[in-house]
């Protein structure tokens, strides 16, 4: 009550008087905030409904019951009343969902990090259990067993692990992950809990559960899938192949992983990609009561699949149907099964029936829909089938019924944009989706009461509280307005087209007296919210970009409407709030007076004011009280309140928050406020809605109703008496409606009352508006009653209004043009003075222009001095400045990467040749010689092949040095007795000292070319890798010294043309001047150099290759002008002054000394006299004429002489440059021939190394398959041991679980056998009696079903589940109680007999039951045995199989390294022929059919295929003779050493313990009895010791007393010792003296017969040793004839 005191004490003008109540406020805002808890306690919100429609597939929990996630929520719906029941996830988003029908168990998992699956029962809801993993991020799939005691999961990535749990008992009975295997269904088989099929788009997986006991295992087997044709593919085994084809030439031929290099698991599926056929791809799979497949495809097929034997088997269509648009087949998207067929659907909309006979299916047409069916599932009963759609609708077709078809779900058309409440009963809403569609939905039930198609994108909803009429804006600029008079059927009045830009708020003031209107453009319309003034637009106000939200103010007492308009800074990490006012009088106001021409309102009519605040915001509305703002922080989880102030200012006043609470919400968010102004309800991404007092800012109400996973709440929308809060998700498009749990009387009745004073001063405008809007409903039905006539032709004028209203254009352009339209009526007449002043100025300055072309250079101006406008001209000058600078640019980058790429190229192909490629051509004949182009050898490359010869020099010298001591001892073994083989030893020094081959066993012409082939290795001697490696190295070393060797003779060829062309250019001088002297037409012939020998020229660009011209400045033309007229002009000068020059002329002819080659220009000059007739001449004349003639002709003849010696000269010249150049020619056509042999050895040599890289290529290749087989044979290996131990442990569980149940049959023969002794008190009539009933079982009924049920379930009877086993265990009991009755008893017996018989047979049921269940387990323990026995002799037999490749690989590897390939020179064998010689007489030629000749050659070619065929299988009998003597001398070999082995075995030390520890089985229990027996012998020793020790103890003392008896005795003999000593030595001395001569000569005669033994033993070592070089020699000579060899040809 507080908060409405404060409220009451505002004043009416709260806005004018900011002010003077900000104090007060901040006091009360303390004191509101010391008493908020208490004043909200106990208020809690609850959920009432849930509307949402299935993402996934829709689950029955029962016959009358289905659900489906949507959200945080599973919707639960009664099929019978279509009542809702909702069961909320308390950790977020629903993942997937599973449903078990006959526990009525639902099980869901959340969406959280390491999610959990829980498990609820229905219809109690409650939580049965909470089943956690080990999995990371997600469960993908659910499934129950029938039985309901078993539950699988499937998760995502990383795991993709198959988890089979015993939900009950929340244990996890098995798991498998599958890495990369995503799967898109998976079910069990109703039939048969063991198994299990997995289905992906790519694969169809079916998992065995094998049980024993408590021990569960998985077991999975791949369905090969057929082409996607429907054939199948005989696919060979990629592991072992068997049909790999034999090349006998270049070596084995290896499986494709082998050649690939793989050694790892990805050998073992490794396929090229040639080999990999596209499959057909499986789309949905159903199980059959025969416990079969039926598995839909993509492509259209129809699987079956045997789940035993894995046969799949394509269905063929019957074609008595024809399918829409002429397909084939269908793709079905969901099968479900049914009696004889199944049911299908496809993307066409169309559910087929699918009639299954043996291997054909026929197909008929169900049931069509408008759009692609999502999923098919029957009812446990199977009367119903309930079809949901790809959109999320869901229909109930029920067998039978006269209206088979119901609409369960009605989905919308697309995502739900928004939510608004019509007022003011507010009893319906209506949402708005992405496509257009605007539903009306009860507020209490959710029922859709009506529905309109605005067909076109939409944004925005709002709904009028002043009228039931509604706004609605769109992506196209439009704002639609609806009539929502009738909830059943709303209809459209009335469309506004404000500007082209997307509407994005629609706002309605709290009154309903303006509807502002928001576009991305940051345009803000103001438009009146009445129905009456249609909807009159006023203006618009221009804000920033990209607005957030629009709040206002409009209290009932204030006379105007507060806006405020929150839009981002995000550059400068501000946010601008915008705040104007709209008076409550505006639609009474002129136009003119509040906004301009163009429709934009004048900010002095609204007074608009610009704030920012210091951080980002994402949400912001303005309070009703004290002026303030409340924003809600997108960076920081903070909601700040800020207090505008209350002087005017200009321009941006920055605001501080004045108070600060966190939010408690992550993530950005919005923040609404009540309709009384006391609450603000937040909103954001954590999907929690929260309501705070306004004044402590604290949540005293806080409900999660959506999820994080889902991108939290996207709008709420709470009714103006606050009864009703409506929250739409953002990404889940679930509604929730939320209402009041509890709630305080004080806080109720403070917003009722502000809702009814609010209700009652609109209540005059509300009624006034929908009395307007029922008058336009009214003309409308009229309208609908008219005849059809005149409907088609409202209906043709609408259509025209519609292609109208189409072309016209935004209200914004209209306001514009008309304000464009009066703007030019107003200035026209201005308009045309200025035009007409700007023709005159042109004429002035084109005469003045004119003027200035007149007047000197001097006084002349530039042109640009004319331009009126400087900066116009400056302005064009720069734009041209940066085009051109734009342009050079890019020209320069574009020269730059070509001439990187020219570079690249020039380093690749030049710079890095030190001999560059070029030709040489003959002067006369069409030959071309090209050297080859050679690259500098690194210096790892030199390195190396220094190595390599070093290498191969030792080892040629340690060849020799052994050869050399073979040679020597066979030699002097031999000298004695055989002179021939001399000769032989002395050809093998012969041929030890020619280390070269010959060139047919070179395989090569190398040696032709001066190439070094003495370390060269042979190529029979090619065995190891190394010697290959090496061998290549010398071969490219060889190569590169024959292109190097011929380089050099190419080069001097060069150098000699490059000489031949300087002497015919040096002799070209003078055959030009004889040809000038003679006047010959004849041209001079003058070699060159083409392109191709000198291929540096085009590296360099000549002058006469560029096709345009210099680009000269104008200056340097000037300059040029200037020097040459000057240069000219000084040679002009210097003629004239030059005397000499002119007196030589004139006197010599300008010649000082005549030359013999001017003969023939010389003119001797007639006499003057000449011109006059002869007779007129004198005597003096004629004799000058006779001299004159006697000059001509001696100059004539000099002529005549001269002439020819120049010919001569000339043809002399002529033909020696003839002689030269076809010497040349010839012999660069010798080069031409060099070349082409160089070119013919090094493509040899290259050959070579091709076979060796091969060889070595093979060799890896046949080592990977030997490192592959190792690997996989450890593999398999592994999994022998596991398999053993599974065997071993199996076997121990099941030799255990046999003992228990022998145990308790045996207790159940007791039971039976002990009977009578037991009742041996009674008499034996009564025993017999008691015997009959003690054997008799009760009858357990079970339960019938109805014969249509049984006729409709395609199932029949379903294995029960351990919970149905109890139930009959407890029925049997039950029944026992009936057995037990007192009346059943015999007449005369005891009762406490008769008790104590019903006990008795009661523990012997028990026990039949429990004997019954162990013999059950005790089967399924032998089965799991029996599999895993099965499972060890498969591996077992793969092992076998991996030892036999690998010995016949190793068999192969060794035929390969014997097996060399050897490169062989031969001699041309056939004869060209010319021509001419082929022309023959033909006379005596007989005519013989083609086909004889034909078959002749054929026969001929079969027989020498024969014989090649015979001579190579003699010459592998040769070979095999060879191979089997040396296998024989090799086993014999090896049978010495064996030999040698066992007798040294057997005369090896073997003692009895050894023999004991062989021989003893249990050697440890008899070396463990010895150390107990030895343990009690070292006791016993131990207390003789002690009693020794004592003994000795005493006998010391005694010894003691003893010695010192001794020692007085041994003083006394030790005198007399002395004395004897003396005498002793004295008789020494003498029999010294005596004996020495005979000790002397017995030490001579043994020293003879010693040297005597060692002359003779010296004597038979010499002979033993000739004996051994003689036998090695001998050995040798055989060891060496033993070797393949090549006789010389």
């Amino acid at each position: 009550m507080s908060q409405g005191r404060e409220r009451e004490e505002v004043p009416a003008d709260a806005s004018a008087t900011v002010s003077a109540t900000v104090s007060a406020t901040v006091s009360a805002t303390a004191s509101a905030t010391a008493s908020a808890s208490a004043h909200y306690s106990g208020t809690s919100l609850s959920v009432r409904w849930v509307q949402g429609f299935p993402s996934q597939n829709v689950h029955f929990v029962n016959d009358k019951t289905i659900c489906y996630p949507s959200g945080n929520y599973v919707i639960f719906i009664n099929l019978e009343t279509k009542k809702k029941t909702v069961l909320q996830c308390i950790n977020g988003i629903v993942g997937v969902v599973a449903t078990n029908v006959p526990g009525e168990v639902v099980a869901f998992s959340d969406r959280r990090l390491k999610p959990v699956i829980y498990i609820y029962s229905f219809p109690s809801l409650t939580r049965k259990n909470k089943l956690k993993g080990d999995i990371l991020l997600d469960y993908t799939l659910l499934c129950f067993s029938y039985c309901g005691t078993y539950l699988a999961s499937y998760s995502s990535l990383p795991e993709f692990e198959l988890t089979l749990w015993n939900w009950e008992a929340n244990v996890i009975l098995c798991k498998k992950s599958n890495p990369g295997m995503d799967i898109s269904q998976m079910s069990f088989n109703p039939m048969n809990w063991h198994q299990m099929c997995l289905s992906s788009s790519s694969t169809v997986s079916v998992w065995t559960i094998e049980r024993s006991n408590q021990e569960h295992h998985f077991r999975i087997r791949l369905v090969k899938l057929p082409l996607e044709d429907g054939t199948f593919l005989n696919e060979t085994d990629v592991l072992f192949p068997t049909s790999l084809p034999k090349d006998l030439i270049y070596g084995p031929v290896l499986p494709l992983s082998a050649i690939a290099g793989l050694v790892g698991e990805e050998a073992e599926t490794f396929r090229p990609k040639d080999d990999i056929y596209p499959l057909l791809h499986p789309t949905m799979h159903c199980w059959t009561p025969s416990s079969d497949l039926y598995v839909g495809c993509e492509e259209g097929h129809l699987l079956m699949i045997n789940t035993e034997t894995l046969k799949v088997t394509v269905l063929q269509k019957v074609e008595e149907f024809p399918v829409l648009d002429g397909a084939q087949l269908i793709n079905p998207l969901t099968l479900a099964y049914q009696k004889d067929g199944l049911l299908a659907s496809g993307i066409d909309g169309v559910i087929y029936s699918f009639i299954i006979k043996d291997s054909k299916y026929q197909v008929k047409t169900f049931l069509e829909f408008d759009g692609p069916v999502a999923h098919l599932v029957f009812s446990p009963s199977y009367k119903m089938l309930l079809i949901q759609t790809d959109k999320g609708s869901a229909y109930i077709y029920t067998f039978g019924a006269e209206s088979p078809l119901d609409k369960l779900l009605d989905a919308s058309d697309g995502k739900v944009q928004a939510v608004s409440f019509i007022t003011p009963d507010t009893k319906h809403f209506l949402t708005l989706t992405s496509s257009g569609e605007v539903s009306v939905l009860s507020v209490e039930d959710c029922n859709c009461t009506g529905r309109i198609f605005l067909r076109t994108q939409a944004t925005a909803l709002a709904c009028s509280p002043s009228s039931q009429s509604a706004a609605v804006g769109t992506m196209n600029g439009y704002v639609y307005f609806l009539n929502t008079l009738d909830e059943e059927s709303p209809q459209l009045i009335h469309r506004a087209f404000l500007s082209q830009s997307p509407v994005k708020i629609l706002t309605y003031d709290q009154r309903g007296i303006f509807l502002l209107v928001g576009t991305e453009e940051g345009n803000i319309f103001v438009i009146d919210a009445r129905p009456s003034k249609s909807f009159q637009i006023f203006g618009f106000t221009e804000t920033s970009k990209d607005i957030l939200q629009i709040s206002t103010v409009s209290v009932v007492e204030s006379d105007v409407v507060e806006v405020l308009v929150m839009s981002p800074l995000p550059d400068v990490g501000r946010t601008r709030l915008e705040y104007f006012t709209l008076p409550v009088l505006l639609p009474q106001v002129v136009p003119e007076n509040f906004s301009d021409e163009r429709g934009r309102l004048k900010d002095d009519f609204t007074h608009k004011y610009l704030y920012e605040v210091e951080h980002m915001l994402s949400s912001a509305v303005l309070a009703f009280l004290g002026s303030k703002i409340y924003g809600f922080c997108s960076q920081v989880p903070y909601i700040c309140s800020y207090v505008m102030p209350v002087k005017e200012h200009t321009g941006i006043l920055v605001l501080k928050p004045s108070q600060k609470v966190q939010s408690k919400q992550y993530g950005p968010g919005t923040i609404h406020i009540s309709s009384h102004g006391l609450w603000l309800m937040t909103i954001a991404s954590c999907g929690i809605l929260c309501i705070r007092d306004i004044f402590s800012l604290e949540t005293f109400v806080r409900c999660r109703s959506h999820s994080h996973q889902a991108r939290g709440i996207q709008n709420m929308k709470m009714s103006m008496d606050g009864q009703h809060i409506l929250v739409n998700g953002k990404d889940d498009n679930t509604l929730v409606y939320l209402k009041w749990k509890r709630l305080g009387a004080n806080i109720a009745s403070e917003i009722f009352e502000h809702s009814h004073q609010l209700s009652l001063s609109l209540s005059k405008t509300i009624e006034t508006e929908n009395e307007y809007l029922a008058s336009l409903k009214d003309s409308q039905n009229v309208q609908q009653g008219v005849p059809e006539e005149s409907q088609m032709k409202m209906s043709s004028e609408s259509s025209e209004e519609e292609l109208v209203n189409s072309k016209t254009i935004p209200w914004i352009q209209q306001k514009m043009e008309e304000a464009i339209k009066n703007e030019v009526k107003i200035f026209t007449p201005r308009r045309k003075e200025i035009k007409r002043g700007i023709k005159e100025l042109a004429q002035i300055i084109a005469m003045m222009m004119e003027e200035n072309e007149k007047v000197d250079v001097i006084a002349k101006l530039e042109e640009h001095e004319f331009c009126l406008d400087a900066d116009e001209l400056e302005r064009l000058h720069d734009e041209c400045e940066d085009e051109v600078l734009k342009i050079r640019k890019d020209v320069e980058m574009h020269n730059l990467a070509k001439t990187y790429l020219t570079e690249l190229i020039k380093e690749e192909c030049w710079n890095s040749m030190v001999v560059k490629g070029r030709a040489l051509k003959c002067f006369h004949i069409p030959y071309v010689v090209d050297n080859f182009p050679m690259k500098e050898r690194t210096e790892e490359e030199l390195l190396e092949l220094s190595k390599v010869m070093e290498q191969r020099k030792i080892e040629i010298e340690c060849l020799k040095l052994r050869r050399e001591i073979v040679e020597v001892q066979s030699t002097a073994s031999m000298i004695k007795k055989h002179h021939e083989e001399d000769e032989e030893e002395e050809d093998e020094e012969k041929v030890v000292k020619t280390t070269s081959l010959p060139n047919y066993l070179l395989g090569s012409l190398s040696t032709d070319f001066g190439a070094d082939t003495s370390l060269l290795t042979n190529q029979l001697q090619l065995h190891s890798r190394e010697e290959k490696i090496n061998q290549i190295i010398l071969l490219k070393d060889i190569i590169y010294n024959i292109k190097k060797t011929f380089n050099c003779e190419f080069d001097a060829a060069y150098k000699q043309k490059e000489i031949e062309i300087a002497r015919v250019k040096e002799k070209n001088v003078r055959i030009a001047e004889i040809i000038s002297d003679l006047e010959l037409d004849e041209t001079v012939w003058q070699p060159v150099f083409e392109d191709s020998e000198m291929p540096e020229r085009a590296l360099v660009v000549e002058d006469d290759e560029v096709s345009f011209k210099k680009y000269i400045p104008p200056w340097q033309k000037d300059k040029s002008e200037v020097t040459l007229s000057y240069g000219q002009e000084r040679l002009r000068q210097a003629r004239i002054s030059d005397a000499r020059q002119r007196g030589l002329m004139d006197m010599m002819g300008g010649v000082l000394e005549v030359k013999k080659e001017d003969i023939l220009r010389m003119v001797i000059p007639q006499p003057p006299f000449m011109a006059k007739p002869d007779a007129l001449w004198s005597e003096d004349e004629r004799k000058q004429f006779k001299e004159y003639e006697k000059k001509v002709k001696e100059l004539n003849e000099e002529r005549d002489k001269y002439r020819k010696s120049l010919e001569a000269e000339l043809k002399k010249l002529q033909n020696s440059i003839q002689e030269n150049t076809q010497n040349f020619d010839e012999h660069l056509k010798r080069l031409f021939e060099r070349r082409v042999k160089a070119e013919m050895v090094i493509n040899q040599e290259e050959l070579k190394i091709n076979n060796i890289v091969y060889s070595l290529l093979l060799d890896e290749e046949l080592s990977s398959r030997e490192q592959f087989l190792n690997n996989y044979l450890l593999k398999k290996q592994e999994e022998k041991t596991k398999t053993s131990e599974a065997i071993q442990k199996a076997r121990e569980d099941l030799d255990v679980f046999k003992e228990h149940h022998d145990f308790l049959v045996a207790e159940d023969k007791i039971l039976d056998r002990s009977f009578k002794k037991e009742f041996s008190e009674i008499s034996g009539h009564q025993v017999d009696i008691l015997y009959k009933l003690f054997k008799r079982r009760p009858r357990v009924h079970k339960q019938k079903t109805q014969a249509d049920v049984t006729t409709l379930v395609p199932y029949g009877d379903r294995p029960g589940s351990v919970k149905l086993n109890k139930e009959n265990f407890a029925q049997l009991m039950k029944s026992m109680d009936e057995l037990d009755n007192i009346n059943n008893m015999p007449e005369g017996l005891d009762p406490s007999v008769w008790e104590r018989f019903c006990a008795t047979r009661r523990a012997k049921v028990e026990n039949e039951y429990k004997v019954k269940q162990k013999a059950a387990c005790l089967l399924e323990m032998t089965m799991f045995l029996r599999k895993r026995m099965e499972d060890d002799e498969a591996v077992h037999q793969e092992i076998e199989r991996v030892f036999h490749e690998l010995v016949r690989l190793q068999e192969e590897k060794v035929r390969f390294q014997v097996n060399l390939t050897v490169q062989i020179l031969l001699k041309q064998g056939q004869i060209e022929l010319e021509n001419f010689q082929l022309i023959l007489e033909y006379s005596d030629a007989i005519l013989i059919n083609k086909n004889i000749i034909e078959d002749l050659n054929s026969v001929i070619r079969t027989q020498g295929q024969k014989k090649v065929a015979s001579m190579m299988e003699s010459k592998d009998v040769h070979k095999g003779i060879y191979q089997i003597e040396w296998e024989h001398k090799k086993m014999e070999m090896e049978m010495e050493d064996l030999n040698q082995r066992a007798w040294d075995i057997q005369m090896l030390f073997f003692s009895r313990d050894r023999q004991k520890y062989l021989n003893e089985p249990n050697y440890e229990n008899v070396i463990a009895i010895q150390i107990g027996i030895m343990e009690q012998t070292i006791g016993v020793i131990d207390k003789n010791h002690k009693k020794n020790v004592e003994n000795c103890k005493k006998l010391l003392k005694k010894l003691g007393r003893y010695s010192n008896q001794k020692d007085v005795a041994n003083f006394t003999l030790s005198c007399n010792l002395r004395e004897e000593l003396v005498a002793v030595s004295e008789r020494q001395d003498i029999c010294n003296e005596i004996g020495s001569k005979l000790t002397c000569e017995k030490i001579a005669k043994e020293r003879y017969d010693n040297l005597m033994k060692q002359q003779k033993l010296t004597h038979i070592s010499k002979q033993q040793a000739e004996q051994i070089s003689i036998l090695q020699a001998e050995v040798d000579r055989l060891r060496m004839k033993t070797f393949p060899a090549l006789i010389p040809m």
